[in-house]
């Protein structure tokens, strides 16, 4: 193999460089064929002031190779430092997260030996967009973002991922039982791309009871796709009850740029001791061969690891006395995936590669959008208010005219007025919500409405409009309303 494949890596934080430098020795010697550019980026980048954790040469060697291998990174601690693995899935629109999750028994301890799924998670809106505010002294608050185009192209990807790997169910997890709209959305737009595939068993669940099962019954899954951070957290259980964390790669997918790493983190307790398991990049690596091409040569460093878990070759947080023939190290373990090149486990399912398409799928077109007709019915207003729900209504009221009624006033998220229940404990941070008694609600309705309020001396905090969409509204009730 002549042509080098460019390939961006960067080393990452605490025993990122470890197993950065095992897994760079292991694709070297199975003759991976790739241009290497190393970047920095992480902790060292973010306290030299880069605010984002990553300088712009490193997002110029990006855009050059378009592949990415990651190893853990850091983000300091306080205020002011945005997560760099959102900023990187974000910025190149890596919108796809594919983690496998398979138990490697009886060599691994697990209580779930069948265990084989994959964990497509939805990587760039969600909460993990990371748009917070303080509203009051007291009161946090966070946007959850769910776009339908946004859900369509993972929820596509999944089932796409399903047929083009031979599995039978893909699994939809959402809590559109609580969020409405949001969830609601997430849910619904499976069920409508899910019709596109009647040769695969589709489901749906809600999330907690969905990740008791996944920890618990793991061989019910095949397929699960999910939002962010639900996908987060799943993907960890999953990868957790296959015997390790740190045995899980992950890739993350998008139109045109690829990023592979671990699932865990950049784990500083353990940093310069050599006991890191380099596994997880390593398998991550693994999904980049497939991804660049060279599935011959991801085969052959797969079936060289998966010898050595099998020979009981084992880090220490995998080792049993039981089931492990001898504990080593990082380089130790290395050394010895090295050993196995060319081998293939003699139990456990041999991994091949040969014949999967590389660069990943390629989505068909979004669905044509529909254009829904838009009313402005009313807007909610926050504020800050340290009496009660009456004595508050009380100033508000004098401020309404005859077009905007006030409909209720709320606090975190459960109506206290008109007809509150006494005993609800309220925060410092109030909605009020403003609904038109005459139809379509005005710009200047509004602007005339925040200037009474003003004058009041009742500065609001927060506003937003309030629509219905083809007659329906386009916002929830308050708990109790």
């Amino acid at each position: 193999m002549t042509n080098k494949t460019p390939v961006t890596f960067a080393r990452g934080d605490g025993i990122g460089p470890e197993i950065m430098d095992g897994t760079l020795r292991i694709l070297e010697k199975a003759g991976a064929a790739l241009a290497l550019e190393e970047i920095k980026i992480g902790k060292d980048v973010y306290e030299s002031g880069v605010s984002s954790g990553i300088p712009e040469e490193a997002w110029a060697s990006l855009r050059r190779t378009k592949v990415f291998l990651k190893a853990p990174i850091t983000t300091p601690q306080g205020g002011g430092y945005k997560s760099l693995n959102v900023t990187i899935r974000k910025s190149l629109g890596l919108f796809a997260n594919v983690r496998p999750c398979v138990s490697y028994a009886p060599y691994v301890e697990t209580k779930h030996p069948n265990m084989d799924l994959v964990i497509i998670r939805e990587n760039e809106e969600d909460l993990y967009g990371g748009i917070e505010y303080r509203q009051s002294q007291d009161v946090m608050a966070a946007l959850k973002i769910i776009s339908r185009p946004g859900t369509e192209r993972i929820v596509r990807y999944a089932f796409e991922y399903a047929r083009a790997n031979g599995r039978r169910k893909v699994t939809c997890m959402t809590k559109d039982n609580i969020m409405k709209l949001s969830d609601g959305l997430f849910h619904k737009v499976f069920d409508e791309i899910g019709a596109d595939y009647p040769d695969i068993e589709q489901n749906h669940m809600i999330i907690d009871i969905g990740a008791a099962k996944v920890a618990s019954a793991p061989h019910m899954f095949d397929v699960i796709v999910l939002p962010n951070l639900y996908g987060d957290i799943v993907s960890d259980i999953a990868a957790e009850v296959t015997g390790s964390v740190g045995l899980g790669g992950s890739s993350n997918i998008g139109a045109d740029f690829a990023m592979f790493e671990a699932v865990h983190g950049s784990a500083p307790d353990i940093a310069g001791k050599g006991v890191a398991n380099p596994s997880g990049l390593l398998l991550g690596a693994v999904m980049m061969l497939v991804h660049i091409g060279q599935g011959d040569v991801a085969t052959r460093i797969h079936n060289a690891w998966l010898r050595t878990i099998e020979d009981g070759i084992h880090t220490g947080e995998i080792y049993r006395k039981d089931t492990s023939v001898r504990q080593v190290g990082t380089n130790v373990f290395t050394d010895e995936v090295i050993a196995r090149l060319g081998e293939t486990p003699l139990k456990l399912k041999p991994a091949n590669y040969d014949g999967v398409q590389a660069g990943g799928m390629k989505l068909p077109p979004l669905s044509p959008r529909k254009e829904e007709s838009k009313e402005r019915v009313g807007v909610d207003v926050n504020l800050n208010w340290d009496g009660t729900a009456e004595d508050l209504a009380a100033k508000i009221l004098p401020c309404v005219t005859d077009d905007l009624a006030l409909a209720l006033i709320s606090n975190r998220g459960v109506k206290v007025w008109p007809d509150g229940q006494p005993e609800t404990f309220c925060a410092d941070n109030w909605r009020l919500r403003f609904l038109s008694k005459k139809g379509n609600v005005r710009t200047s309705q509004v602007i005339a409405l925040m200037d009474r309020l003003n004058k009041a001396d009742m500065n609001f905090t927060k506003a937003v409009m309030l629509h219905n969409f083809d007659g329906k509204p386009g916002f929830t009730a308050a708990q109790g309303e």
